[in-house]
């Protein structure tokens, strides 16, 4: 017998009692966007690797370290995409989508892939859903993108939940601040932890996002950003608090959220759940107006958010019953092999003008057997039917709940589910 072959660390299969959960989840996601005027968009699952390290940054860990790279047989460097934000700008430059609309309104529900050690909610094949709106650079942009991913979660049942919000300016404004913490940060050089040595002369701003304690506790004095805004990102970023406000939506100012991606500028938030570890982020996002003229398009301001799917599933299992219930409204039990092809002609019409879950016995089991069967799959009705019921043009209904039976004419079945039927 050979070796068993196993999934690969870091993914997941998605089995039929979770799978339900998941469906259910895309659906109202779907919809939801739906409804706020976002259109789906969808992108190849790999792209060319210049595209992120052009977007995300060379200096990122995501580039350097985390990235599933590999040379194409003409020698082009191919990245199985680690985020989406960037193959969904690069698709919106490559389609000329901005020519359509001053403004348009993406979402995606899609994987993505990180080398990264595996967590709690969070896999090397991991799903991402997320909106990008492209063409505005007004405050209740970033306002009407942040209402989106708190409502979802709220309309989900999901509780304790936490707004983060900061703002990290425009260009300028970061590079005078970038300055002054580096020069408070060389103080402490020889503590710091070796990434953050490494970030110091490549990415200073990404230091304010360590989760080593000796960073966190140096970071304690050093220069907040928002001394540093100009007079345009202050007013920017207050324009957006207001109307938070007066919608009634609490945030907490967090002076040292940064995002991991180099693109973002302006404003950026995160959401979190104290219901799921250490992990505790549900999504985060952000402006990022210079994107797609990075990618070779017209400067085109944006904004948007990415969420995990796999961390959003985490807290809903913790309310919703995930066992593979209600997969049946009537189980058909054939009796034997003269019923199977009224079986499936019965549950052929049954599905299609009643657009109820029947499922048809395949296994030539007993009648006893199928009866379990039909209970495990938590039928509301079964259909029995076999040699003397063809005969008599009638099968026995038996309701699952009250175990009561009731005998109806083959020719009239659909009729006693609710709509006239001629069986033929």
């Amino acid at each position: 017998m050979s070796d068993q072959i196993r999934n690969i660390k870091g993914t997941k299969d998605l089995l039929p009692s979770e799978s339900r959960l998941w469906l259910e989840t895309e659906s109202i996601i779907h919809n939801f966007m739906t409804l706020h005027g976002y259109s789906l968009i969808r992108t190849p699952i790999f792209e060319k690797t210049e595209l992120f390290s052009r977007s995300i940054g060379q200096e990122t860990d995501i580039v350097n370290k985390e990235m599933y790279t590999w040379d194409d047989i003409d020698g082009t460097s191919l990245t199985l995409r680690p985020e989406l934000t960037a193959s969904v700008v690069r698709s919106f430059v490559q389609n000329h989508l901005g020519n359509l609309s001053p403004l348009n309104r993406l979402y995606y529900i899609d994987s993505s892939f990180r080398r990264e050690r595996p967590q709690k909610g969070r896999q090397r094949q991991f799903t991402q859903f997320g909106i990008e709106a492209l063409g505005s650079p007004n405050p209740e942009q970033d306002v009407e993108i942040i209402l989106i991913a708190s409502r979802i979660y709220e309309m989900l049942g999901i509780e304790d939940l936490e707004i983060h919000i900061n703002s990290i300016g425009s260009t300028s404004s970061r590079t005078q601040y970038s300055k002054s913490l580096v020069e408070y940060l060389e103080r402490y050089e020889n503590e710091l932890s070796d990434i953050s040595k490494k970030r110091l002369r490549t990415n200073p701003l990404r230091i304010l996002d360590s989760k080593s304690d000796k960073d966190i506790k140096i970071l304690t004095e050093a220069p907040l950003i928002s001394n540093y805004l100009n007079k345009n990102d202050r007013k920017n970023f207050d324009d957006i608090l207001k109307l938070l406000d007066d919608l009634g939506i609490s945030t907490i100012k967090n002076p040292k959220l940064v995002r991991g991606l180099d693109y973002y500028n302006g404003m950026t938030f995160e959401i979190l759940s104290n219901n799921i570890g250490a992990q505790s982020a549900l999504c985060g996002g952000g402006r990022y107006d210079k994107l797609v003229e990075y990618l070779g398009g017209k400067s085109t301001p944006a904004v948007g958010f990415a969420a995990g799917l796999e961390r959003l599933i985490l807290l809903l299992k913790e309310n919703k019953d995930t066992n593979p219930l209600n997969q049946a409204d009537i189980y058909i039990i054939a009796l034997d092999e003269s019923a199977n092809a009224y079986s499936f002609s019965i549950a052929d019409k049954l599905r299609n003008k009643l657009g109820i879950k029947v499922i048809c016995e395949t296994l030539r089991r007993s009648m006893k057997a199928q009866l379990r069967e039909a209970n495990k799959n938590n039928a509301k009705f079964t259909i029995l039917i076999g040699d003397d019921e063809i005969k008599s043009n009638q099968v026995i209904i038996k309701n699952m709940e009250d175990g009561t039976q009731t005998n109806a004419l083959i020719d009239d079945i659909e009729n006693y589910f609710g709509v006239d039927y001629e069986y033929k």
